[in-house]
């Protein structure tokens, strides 16, 4: 039986008992396990049920309480550089990525989002995928690059959400503009256990500590980083991301009692089934 470690995510769950006028309400913090499986040829490998699924914390095998297969709902949120280094590529990103809104299935929700200096959403998450490519239409190219505060903001924002969620960063400028520094993207990063799938085009390239940190970004989350050498390429990485995203599975479990403030290790396991690759999140921060 082959493990994969992988890291974690967290969403809140609240249960409230009531005797007469007092209401007691307890917080119960569930770890959310963002999981994509292969067979040895490569394959994706759906439709696997629950008992399939062995999770480990820190060595310690958990039930798991919450369960979605790759078909269920997928809220994506597509994060897009709109600096003004972006005027020359920023057509051929938005017509890849209305492609890639084409490719998303039936019932997904789609949020639109730009940054520079700030933050901006062009779309709230919707499932009409007309409106959602207008959205896109509507980025301009102009001012410096946030990228970090921009990732960090966004995760705050959708981790509320029920269900699977991603996002998907595209930039191609280095950070010259975030009030976080690289460490604290990651980790808040981390904390939010949102899988970011990140893809660096341009000046980008040029910068080793960037993609360094947002290299770790996505692959700490468990979803993939891209570099788009070529303007061509950009539409490729797309449908890749989009076919990635139709794939994944959602566990969630209950975080051991007492546990730290350490970095924990998670350790994924498909049990009766060899040759399988897992490509998952590597641990979790607790809160």
């Amino acid at each position: 039986m082959k493990t994969t470690r992988i890291a974690i995510g967290a969403i809140a769950a609240y249960a409230a008992f009531a005797q007469g006028d007092t209401v007691f309400r307890v917080q119960t913090r569930l770890v959310e396990v963002y999981a994509t499986v292969w067979d040895q040829n490569g394959r994706y490998l759906d439709g696997l049920p629950q008992d399939r699924f062995q999770v480990k914390d820190n060595g310690e095998v958990q039930p798991v309480v919450s369960f979605e297969t790759t078909s269920a709902k997928l809220s994506c949120a597509i994060l897009l550089d709109t600096t003004g280094s972006m005027a020359a590529a920023l057509p051929v990103v938005k017509n890849s990525v209305m492609h890639m809104i084409d490719e998303l299935a039936t019932g997904d929700q789609v949020g639109i989002y730009t940054f520079s200096v700030g933050l901006k959403r062009l779309q709230d998450f919707t499932d009409d995928k007309a409106a959602a490519k207008q959205a896109v239409l509507r980025g301009r190219a102009s001012g410096q690059t946030a990228l970090f505060d921009a990732i960090s903001e966004l995760a705050r924002e959708i981790e509320p959400r029920t269900g699977k969620k991603a996002i998907v960063v595209f930039t191609d400028g280095d950070d010259n503009a975030s009030l976080l520094n690289a460490r604290s993207a990651v980790q808040r990063a981390k904390k939010a256990g949102i899988p970011v799938y990140a893809i660096a085009e341009g000046d980008a390239l040029k910068s080793k500590p960037l993609l360094t940190v947002i290299k770790e970004i996505a692959e700490t989350t468990g979803a993939k980083f891209h570099e788009a050498h070529r303007t061509s390429e950009i539409n490729g990485i797309f449908q890749d991301i989009s076919g990635d995203l139709g794939h994944t599975y959602l566990l969630a479990y209950k975080p051991p009692p007492n546990a730290d403030a350490k970095w924990r290790t998670i350790e994924l396991a498909i049990l009766g089934m060899k040759g399988v690759k897992i490509r998952a999140k590597e641990g979790y921060l607790p809160e």
